[in-house]
């Protein structure tokens, strides 16, 4: 389960997705996310469907990780689809005492469903096709007007991509925790969820020990290294818009109206 997280992973690649400005990225994966809750109709859907698949194919990532990226995200599916289910009054096709199953509550939990799949996969795209450098840069650079009022665009962008670097890292420390722990007789999926609770403490402390050692070790390094915050600092590769980013952005826009328009689709 843990290996299948894949928030923080970037895969090397050469794609149009890839060379992208990480800002255009950013406002496209917004774009994207506007247009999955603008929709409301099937006809919507599918179009929103094959946009994201033609996303995913031009980002020339495997697609078995975006499935992976679905799977820790089963619990909160299939939650979700049982909560349309039974309680999305309509045709009823079974019922057992206060318990019923319609027609509309199956069709709205398939849509509901697919919609966060839709969204998952097209969150992931971002992260999988973007260093977390590129990323910093990004929002550092997007965040920058604010820095007038007094939001702090460095510091942001810099907790951020420390937050996305050491994910990867802290789901193989808990993995080798586990594995070192099941060696030792520990068992993770037997008894209730009081016996489950207990025996993740063993993880949980050696695991917030290894994070807060890693912390402390970073700041030192950043310090040894006269880091002072972001005040004055240049950047080996400056962001610029290509004339691939603005047709991307042009696109976005087209494919946001479109969602739009298909709300008053019969179907």
């Amino acid at each position: 389960m843990l290996k299948d997280i894949t928030i923080g992973q970037y895969i090397k690649g050469n794609s149009v997705l890839h060379r992208l400005d990480p800002r255009t990225k950013i406002f496209g994966m917004l774009a994207v996310m506007v247009a999955l809750f603008l929709i409301n109709k099937w006809t919507g859907l599918l179009y929103i469907g094959v946009v994201v698949f033609a996303i995913l194919f031009a980002s020339q990532v495997p697609l078995r990780f975006y499935l992976k990226g679905i799977k820790p995200l089963l619990f909160i599916l299939i939650f979700t689809a049982l909560i349309q289910i039974f309680l999305t009054p309509g045709n009823v096709l079974w019922q057992w005492k206060i318990f019923h199953i319609t027609a509309e509550g199956i069709r709205l939990a398939v849509f509901m469903c697919t919609r966060l799949i839709l969204l998952v996969m097209t969150t992931s795209v971002l992260t999988l096709t973007t260093t977390p450098i590129q990323l910093t840069d990004a929002v550092e650079a997007l965040l920058s007007p604010f820095k007038r009022i007094g939001v702090p665009a460095h510091e942001l962008a810099m907790m951020m991509t420390i937050a996305l670097r050491f994910i990867p890292t802290l789901i193989d420390e808990t993995d080798k925790i586990m594995k070192a722990q099941a060696a030792r007789g520990a068992s993770f999926d037997e008894g209730g969820l009081i016996q489950r609770a207990k025996a993740l403490l063993p993880i949980l402390v050696p695991l917030f020990l290894n994070a807060i050692k890693r912390a402390d070790e970073l700041a030192m390094a950043m310090e040894a290294r006269c880091y002072h915050g972001g005040e004055g600092r240049t950047r080996l590769n400056e962001l610029a818009y290509k004339a691939a980013d603005y047709r991307a952005l042009v696109v976005v826009a087209i494919i946001v109206v479109i969602a739009f328009a298909t709300r008053w689709v019969a179907f």
